[in-house]
Order: structure tokens, then sequence, then C-alpha cells
């Protein structure tokens, strides 16, 4: 198994062993060198796209910022310096569904440093050093290399001959040149290899706001996600932030030229806190994840209300981080919590968190943080009061276990406790609370303490769950102008 980024990718040889080559007359071997010897300069020609490969690729018809966050060694760099290739030259394969240039594009590549560059994307797009044309673009497309000044065999940028009859340009760039270096050009698309920092990320997006004839170009990212939820990662995972970004990720098991005892041995080799990351294409979370659950076990299908379990509402209260509210049904002869709703919404008003919740249920009891005792400064009263006003049934004190104590710690203690045992269950559709729990995470041994409204919410509702009521039976109904209607009572 080579260790080039390269290798991981099926080919029309790839079945041919010994034996088989054995067997073969000189005619048939002849022919046989002469047909590798004519594909070494055209790789496009024997590139062979694993599913998610091609999801990736086809993302880019319809998405701007694409990121295909990847495991170690499962050929994402091969797979953009692929798709680079194909935009430079103007020519695609049969299988594309992806977008395409019908005039030559002007493009930069950018990777962490000037080795990463020179070694990676240099590389595989256009060969070793000394060997330029052996890489994903062919040496008789390959008009101009210019060399750059500062790394030995290290290239400035290339101009590609393109199916229009123009001339696309590709520039090599690094995360560890200053700003200025990364302003002043309109492209047509930038490949960031790795995670960029915030500022060439920003930069990028200025670069190609009109870089495709007027309307906005594209940018897409290959990275094994080892800097953790960064404000990068956090654009694409665990659900894209935006409409026009999109995400494939890819573990070891989507490269289909490894087996179980490949997998198996690769995972026994990295630390547990990476294998995450490395292993399955996951936000690696500092030393573990809080929820180290499987999804399959702690989720279940939308549960049907059940007269007889209780239900609690818990809120979390917030502006510039998002507020959250969470509905869980407590199963008490199995001592089961169910999360059924879930409410998530940055800046959102208290009246129109309020309406929200109200078409919930007028009956259920709400539980709240500490901080729910904070004043209003325009009107002086509490959070807490606010909503109250609003018509929610907001319990009279703050969230804390029967003993009085509020601790974080213990709170998660009790969900992964219940997670364990199958007594606390998310809907499926509570996507805002699931999300949260893929990416929630400890630092220096203590929980870090973003991203997890959601969350927050649940757990105030699992405190206060003995302030649960049964849902309210409907009202008969009512003839106007007259007594209420009684089917149990007959006329005699």
């Amino acid at each position: 198994m080579s260790s080039s980024e390269e290798s991981p990718q099926a080919s029309p040889f790839s079945s041919l062993d010994p034996q088989s080559l054995e067997s073969m007359d000189q005619k048939d071997l002849a022919e046989l060198y002469e047909t590798l010897e004519n594909l070494k300069g055209n790789k496009s020609s024997i590139y062979q796209p694993y599913p998610k490969q091609l999801d990736f690729h086809a993302m880019g018809s319809e998405k701007r910022f694409r990121c295909l966050m990847a495991a170690n060694q499962v050929g994402k760099t091969y797979c953009a310096g692929m798709e680079t290739s194909y935009h430079l030259q103007g020519i695609y394969p049969d299988f594309w569904k992806g977008r395409r240039f019908l005039v030559a594009p002007r493009a930069w590549a950018g990777g962490p440093n000037s080795e990463h560059v020179r070694d990676n994307l240099q590389r595989i797009l256009f060969g070793p050093p000394g060997e330029e044309g052996t890489g994903t673009i062919p040496g008789h497309a390959i008009i101009k290399i210019e060399r750059s000044r500062g790394i030995k065999n290290a290239i400035d940028y290339a101009l590609i001959r393109h199916s229009s009859g123009g001339n696309s340009y590709i520039k090599f760039k690094s995360y560890d040149q200053e700003t200025d270096a990364w302003s002043g050009d309109t492209l047509t698309f930038i490949w960031f290899d790795e995670e960029p920092p915030e500022d060439k990320w920003q930069e990028g997006i200025t670069r190609t706001n009109t870089g495709d004839n007027g309307t906005p170009g594209f940018i897409y990212m290959t990275m094994t996600p080892l800097l953790g939820m960064t404000k990068i990662a956090r654009r694409f995972h665990p659900r894209p932030a935006t409409i026009d970004a999109g995400i494939v990720q890819m573990g070891l098991r989507d490269a289909l030229h490894y087996s179980e005892d490949d997998i198996r041995q690769i995972t026994e080799a990295y630390p547990e806190h990476e294998r995450r990351a490395r292993v399955l294409g996951f936000p690696q979370l500092g030393e573990g994840a809080v929820f180290s659950f499987d999804l399959d076990d702690i989720t279940c299908e939308p549960v049907t209300n059940v007269p007889w379990w209780l239900t609690i509402g818990g809120i979390d209260f917030g502006w510039d981080h998002p507020a959250a509210a969470a509905e869980l049904k407590w199963d008490r002869d199995g001592d089961i919590l169910y999360v059924t709703r879930i409410f998530r919404q940055r800046k959102a008003k208290t009246a129109e968190i309020a309406s929200v919740l109200r078409s919930w249920g007028a009956d259920i009891p709400w539980a709240w943080p500490h901080d729910g005792y904070v004043h209003d400064r325009q009107s002086g009263k509490s959070v807490s009061e606010l909503f109250r006003e609003e018509g929610l049934a907001m319990l009279e004190n703050h969230a804390t276990f029967p003993d009085g104590s509020m601790g974080l710690e213990a709170g998660i203690l009790e969900m992964n406790n219940r997670f364990a045992t199958g007594r606390l269950k998310i809907s499926k559709n509570c996507l805002s609370v699931i999300e949260e729990i893929q990416t929630y995470h400890r630092k220096n041994g203590r929980i870090v303490k973003e991203d997890d409204d959601a969350i927050s919410a649940v757990r105030y509702a699992m405190m206060m769950r003995r302030f649960g009521r049964l849902p309210v039976p409907p009202q008969p109904p009512r003839i106007s102008g007259g007594p209420a209607y009684d089917p149990f009572h007959v006329k005699q």
C-alpha cells in the first residue's frame, strides 16, 4: 500500500497479477507496455472515481463552495487534482456531471506551505520535478511553466491549453504567505488543499466573486479535519451553513481499495483521539467527543403521543448565539425520555419564540436556566417573566436536579448514562440536537461550551422532568349559545 495520495485509485489494469503477465506472449506484453506508456501522460483516461468522489464532482454544478472532508489516504487530493486538470483543459470525461468551463479559466491552488504545495498539488497536477507532463495535466496541454524563485523545483504558475483555444492560468499559493499575496486578482476558481486560515478563505471568496464571466466563480476544498471544529469546518460540518455550500464526507470504507484488515490495522495505528479525523473524515474533537455513541443507537423514529406519558419542555435563552427549545416525553414506566421536538434560531425575538412554542401546546411546562433571572434593560422584567407574559407555562424556578444542584458535568453524565442504557432517545427529525451531539467535545479536560444550545434545552428539560404534565384532553364540542355538550348525559 503506497503512502501517496495518488495510488488509491482503481485503474483498468488493477486486476493484472504476475501470473497473468507470465501467461502473455511477447506481442501482448509489448502492446500492454505501449498502452501504459501512452497513459503515463494522460491520467484522466484511467481515472475511475469512487462514488463519494463522483458526488463531490457533481456537486460543483450547483454549489459555489464545496468541501471534500476526508480521511487520510483516500485519494482526496488526487480527486481534486483530476477536476482541476479538466477545468484547465476544458475537456471532461463521459461521467462528468459537474460544472464546465467553455472559456479558459484563471485559477489558484493553495496549501499550508510551499513544500506541501510542491510535493502534493504540483506533483499531482504536473508530475515530479523533471517529469512535468506525467501528472493529471498531460504534457501536450502544457504551454508554459514559470518556476518559483524561492523554493527549489517549485512552480510559480503555468499556462495550459484550453479546448476553447485560449490559455488557462494556474498559480500556486501557500497559506504562510502574507494576506497581501492573496489579493489583487480576479479568479474563476480556487482549490484549497487542507484547511486555510480564515483570512485566506475570505480572500478566496473576494477573488472569485465575479470570476466566471461576470458570475461568481467557485471554491473547492479537500481536507482531513485535524484542526477540529474551526470556523472553516463549521461552514460545512455537520451541515452547510449556507445554501450555496455543500459537503461530501469520505472515510476509509469509501475508498474501495482498502480491505477490512487494512482498515483495522490503520485504525489501530492512530491515537484514539485522531481516529475520528484520520479514519472517518470527521473533525477531530480535541481530547474526544462528549457523546461517543453511534447515532443509530441514540435516535429513533418520531414517536406517537401516548396519553399517560408526561410532557416537559426546556428553553435555552439566546440572541447572538441561537435560542433553543426542546420538547420531551417521559415514559415513567420505563423511565425513558424521548426528545420529540426541537427549535433553534439565532436572533429570534421573545414573541417569535413564544409563538412557535405555543403551537406545540399551551399546557407544556417550560424549564429554563439560571440566566432567566437576568432583567431586560428596556422593560426591567426578567427574561423568564417576559416569556411567561407571552403565554408560556414557565416553571416557577430555574432548572435544578431534585437535590437543588445544577452542574453541567452532572447533567452531561446523566445524558451519557441514559444514552448508554437506552433511556434517552432523540427523534430523527430533531436535526439541530443531532448535529450538536456530533460536534460536542472537550478541550484540556473541560467541555467546550459552543454550539450546544439544543443540547442545553434538552438537559434543562431532563433535569426538571419531575414537573412534567399529562397532556390536556381535547374539550368536548360546544353548541353555540347553549350549554356544553356532554356525551355521557342522556336526557330522560
